[in-house]
């Protein structure tokens, strides 16, 4: 029994996952931030820990075993028991137990447990598709002492230091921005007569295509017969998550070819941070939906996972 992949699929869910007298594995989200120094962006995000002293068994994950596994809860129980057993033999042996998408668990010399949580894999939902990255830093320069140099070849200016010396180039500026807004009026007059000669020709010809339309008279004398189509409508709340795209046409991408692949897929719209969503399909049912889910992390993509949403 995979164990790390049932807590890994709870934590989805869950803010604490209790290992029956094992510890607690727990988590507190973390919002998004900027490293100013790097700069670099961290997007929103579970952090996880871990708890030895949280070992009563509140159900949750034998529940989920029970279920997924079609055993009764009693059995499952027996299992996380048996698992749990060998786990705390290695760690007296000094081994280290790394948990596939959880993190690492060590005996320390006091014989309690250390845990070093995995930063491959973000257990917040919302925050699907993000990921860090960083930005490269922004360079300005300056062009004043270029400029000056430029002026003094060039015998035209209107920077503040030669008007002083020279009053006539104000008349010469106050004449330029008068020719420049007289023909930016100019402009949009042009441009406004224009618009409305338009508008009065499109008007015209709709009107005349609305006189030829009522004047035409369309006889069918043999219409085909009515041709009756089967769809059907994709329901469900439970959907397994694919994917997330910022550009709708990769999205649309993705979703013909889970469709080659045999799978029900399609796009269920766009998240709070605009990324199109693709699912492998939807299901009524929570449990079909689980099985199915757990077929796709093992044949086909270990990163989809569960999404719970009623759809408009």
């Amino acid at each position: 029994m995979q164990l790390e992949n049932y807590i890994s699929d709870l934590l989805y869910r869950y803010d604490c996952v209790i290992v029956p007298h094992f510890g607690a594995f727990l988590t507190h989200r973390v919002s998004a931030k900027i490293n100013e120094t790097t700069p670099t962006f961290y997007p929103p995000k579970k952090v996880l820990s871990f708890n030895e002293q949280l070992q009563t068994n509140d159900g949750l994950l034998a529940n989920y075993i029970a279920e997924i596994e079609k055993v009764p809860y009693l059995v499952a129980v027996e299992r996380i028991a048996k698992h749990v057993k060998s786990i705390k033999s290695y760690l007296i042996e000094g081994e280290t137990i790394a948990l596939q998408n959880i993190g690492e668990l060590i005996l320390n010399t006091e014989g309690h447990i250390n845990f070093e949580p995995s930063h491959n894999i973000n257990y917040l939902t919302d925050a699907f598709g993000l990921s860090q990255f960083s930005s490269t830093k922004i360079t300005r320069e300056v062009y004043k002492e270029t400029v000056e140099e430029v002026e003094k070849a060039i015998p035209i200016t209107i920077t503040p230091e030669k008007r002083k010396s020279r009053p006539y180039l104000k008349y010469a500026a106050i004449a330029l921005i008068a020719l420049t807004v007289a023909g930016f009026a100019g402009s949009n007059y042009y441009g406004n007569q224009i618009d409305s000669h338009n508008q009065i020709a499109q008007e015209e010809a709709n009107d005349q295509l609305d006189a030829k339309v009522q004047e035409a008279t369309f006889i069918i004398s043999n219409p085909l017969p009515a041709a009756t189509l089967q769809v059907e409508k994709v329901t469900g709340n439970y959907h397994i998550v694919a994917g997330a795209f910022r550009v709708e046409a990769n999205s649309d991408k993705k979703v013909e070819q889970l469709k080659a692949k045999g799978f029900k897929a399609r796009k269920i719209g766009v998240n709070r941070y605009g990324l199109h969503e693709v699912v492998y399909s939807s299901y009524t049912d929570r449990i079909e939906a689980l099985n199915a889910l757990r077929n796709i992390k093992r044949t086909q993509n270990r990163d989809a996972w569960l999404l719970v949403k009623a759809l408009d």
